[in-house]
């Protein structure tokens, strides 16, 4: 029997999903063939996604690159007053989804209250938080040095952990704060300046972030023969300033000093080399640490006007001497002088000391001469003029953020001839150093200034290049030199005796200003005034020129407002004089500067057996630390050719291996000699002297080693030389 056909139903079908096949075939096959054209796909909203692109970001992984900040130098080089080093952040993960994760809330919390500065119950509250992965623990968290990160660590806690960051370390705590300023993180996480230095500066010392590529496989390991791509990061320029911090040291120990017994209301001091304008020194009372960002008053006093007293009739003096009407022998009747619109008292209640020579009257501080001077042998006009060539009429231009403007009151009589022994008008103690120049350099007044140099850490190329630049001529070196001959009387027979220094040949003068009060006029009673003094040694040829100012010290009678001010001025003066060699006698003499009994330069001990160097270094007062065991000197600190003072330490290196010594009661200064010699990471806590060690006595310590050490506040600084007080107060 002859078979049927199939169902014709059938084989239509079939051909149909054949044809369907085939199309599908091509249309995927020419999908493909598209995709690979054009590397390219529709995303879901209709937009263009690249796939090579999108391959790209899957295996492509990138990392921020951190630099640090620019560090501040003192004007050695080798003085670091400002720079960053390694911190933590605390941060606790909260998601049970998570590996390691916080466990027992009640546990870590009384743990971390041990560590950290906040209660058992905001710790607690934080760690209890709902629907977060992890938590932070605000400021108090933040920060944290290595030797708390190593306490928490200690404690074992589930789910506590920490974020490497950057801090801003000042080693000095208090040391020079209205001139560095401070930092603050932003919130981008960058050290930003906020004040000082470090605000003006902010531009030269921000660091460039940098950024590393690399290629990752799925499960996002690194693949070691990936296309890696490094921008590198870039360290902040670094600035070296003018500040010397052994002088800066002896301002800031003498201004403590002063703060603890006299309690003023402010206090400025400033240090300067007149042949330069450079500021060796500059503080200011109030302070405060930046470290600690505990900052009430940001007032900078040193840049800040104020009624400058008799300071000012240095300048006044010096202008009359120019213009050749001035003549010391000439005799005037002191006590009271008349002009227009009031009376001008001597400081005596006007008693005055009958007739007696202008040169007499200096010393005295007779407001009535300086009258005499301003009115009538110069006139108000030329005085004007003066005014202006000491640049008493604008700023200074210091490179310091937030100098004050002076105001000079040249209205009536009364006014004009005030402003020649510094009441009415108001200018600024930089002002004032700046005028001063011209008397102690031979006539050339001088441009203060801060900033040494900003230079780039990785090519040394220098970004800012300050050199010492004259701001105008107003007087000759032979009135300098008169001008400086009769200062020289004030302190020997005059008002300035207080400052007189065994010794050395001291030229000033005092000034005790009164505080305006606006309407009410001026403040009265004990003590309310800014005492001050304008001072510069040798005598003969000025290497310093140094200016104190006291305001409202807590003085009770008999104590003089020249007290407080000598403390911090031949403090000041005497130690700076000794520690930059030089002897102003031998000077004056024509012997030229010799090495003082007190400071010498260091030599090079590079090569030397270490134990006859350390014998030899202890015969002459030094203390000694030799670093690796006998054998030959490979480093040393301070460096060759350093100015060292009798009695300070003196580290030695030897090739030996080094263990770590005993550095409790060291100071700061010895602590960072030992960092620079090792070449250690210091996270410092505190101020003063060390009290605690993070490595301890005899462990081995090598280069790159972090260094703890938890200093504590030091006690009162040694007391300077008894001097005679005055029978009776002297004021001005």
């Amino acid at each position: 029997m002859k078979e049927t056909n199939k169902n014709p139903h059938i084989n239509r079908g079939a051909g149909i999903l054949m044809a369907l096949f085939v199309l599908l075939f091509f249309a995927f096959i020419g999908r493909f063939f598209y995709i690979e054209w054009t590397q390219a796909v529709s995303g879901e909203n209709g937009e263009k996604v690249d796939l090579t692109e999108l391959g790209k970001e899957k295996w492509t992984k990138s990392k921020i690159l951190h630099a640090d900040r620019g560090t501040i130098y003192d004007r050695t080089g080798e003085k670091a007053l400002a720079m960053d080093i390694p911190s933590f952040t605390l941060r606790a993960i909260l998601s049970e989804g998570y590996e390691e994760h916080v466990e027992d809330v009640d546990k870590t919390a009384k743990e971390l209250a041990g560590v950290l500065d906040m209660s058992e119950s905001e710790i607690k509250e934080r760690l209890s938080k709902e629907g977060l992965f992890q938590v932070e623990f605000g400021s108090e968290g933040k920060d944290l040095s290595l030797s708390e990160k190593e306490q928490i660590e200690e404690l074992d806690l589930p789910g506590i952990g920490f974020i490497p960051s950057k801090t801003r370390l000042y080693p000095n705590d208090e040391f020079a704060s209205h001139v560095l300023g401070f930092t603050n993180e932003n919130d981008d996480g960058t050290q930003e300046g906020l004040l000082g230095l470090e605000k003006q500066l902010n531009k030269y010392l921000l660091p460039q972030e940098g950024k590393e590529t690399y290629q990752t496989d799925r499960k996002g390991y690194k693949l070691p023969y990936g296309n890696d791509h490094i921008s590198p990061s870039k360290r902040g320029n670094d600035v070296y300033l003018t500040i010397d911090e052994k002088i800066q040291l002896f301002v800031e120990r003498a201004m403590d000093d002063v703060q603890e017994n006299y309690n003023p209301e402010r206090m400025t001091a400033i240090v300067a080399d007149p042949d330069t304008g450079k500021i060796l020194a500059l503080g200011t009372r109030p302070t405060f640490d930046p470290n600690l960002k505990n900052i009430k008053d940001y007032t900078n006093m040193a840049i800040s006007p104020f009624e400058p007293g008799s300071t000012m009739k240095v300048f006044t003096l010096a202008a009359a001497i120019e213009e050749g009407v001035y003549n010391g022998d000439e005799l005037y009747q002191s006590g009271r002088y008349a002009v227009p619109g009031g009376t001008v008292p001597d400081h005596n209640y006007g008693k005055g000391w009958g007739k007696i020579s202008f040169d007499e009257g200096v010393q005295k501080s007779s407001n009535v001469a300086m009258s005499i001077l301003v009115k009538e042998k110069l006139g108000y006009d030329t005085y004007r003029d003066y005014l202006s060539k000491f640049a008493f009429d604008k700023k200074t231009g210091v490179d310091l953020p937030g100098e004050g403007s002076s105001r000079i009151i040249y209205g009536g009589d009364l006014e004009r001839i005030s402003t020649g022994f510094g009441q009415g008008s108001t200018i600024t103690p930089i002002q004032q150093i700046q005028a001063a120049t011209a008397v102690a350099n031979g006539g050339k007044m001088m441009k203060p200034y801060v900033i040494e140099k900003i230079v780039d850490p990785d090519s040394k190329d220098v970004k800012l290049n300050h050199e010492p630049e004259v701001a105008g001529e107003p007087i000759s070196s032979e009135t300098a030199k008169k001008t400086r001959d009769i200062l020289r009387t004030v302190v020997t027979e005059g008002t300035g005796t207080p400052y007189d220094i065994e010794g050395y040949s001291i030229a000033g003068k005092t000034g005790t200003a009164q505080i305006s009060q606006g309407a009410k006029g001026y403040m009265s009673g004990y003590g309310n005034n800014i005492f001050s003094f304008l001072g510069m040694a040798p005598a003969e040829d000025p290497e310093l020129l140094v200016y104190v100012a006291v305001d409202r010290p807590d003085l009770e009678y008999p104590e003089l407002g020249s007290d407080p001010v000598a403390t911090v001025f031949n403090t000041v003066m005497k130690n700076s004089l000794q520690y930059l060699n030089i002897d102003p006698l031998e000077e004056a003499e024509g012997q030229g500067s010799e090495e003082s009994d007190d400071v010498r330069k260091i030599e090079d001990f590079t090569g030397e057996d270490s134990e006859k160097v350390e014998k030899d270094l202890k015969a002459q007062g030094f203390n000694v630390t030799v670093l690796g065991g006998s054998g030959k000197v490979v480093k040393q600190s301070p460096h060759p050719e350093s100015e060292v003072l009798e009695g300070e330490r003196i580290l030695l290196r030897t090739d030996g291996k080094v263990t770590m010594p005993e550095i409790t009661g060291w100071s700061l200064t010895d602590v960072m000699k030992l960092v620079e010699l090792m070449e250690l990471k210091p996270n410092i806590m505190g101020a003063g002297y060390v009290a605690k060690q993070g490595i301890a006595k005899g462990a081995a310590v090598k280069e790159g080693d972090y260094l703890v050490a938890e200093l504590k506040k030091p006690s009162p600084p040694p007391e300077g030389e008894e001097e005679e007080e005055p029978e009776e107060e002297i004021t001005d």
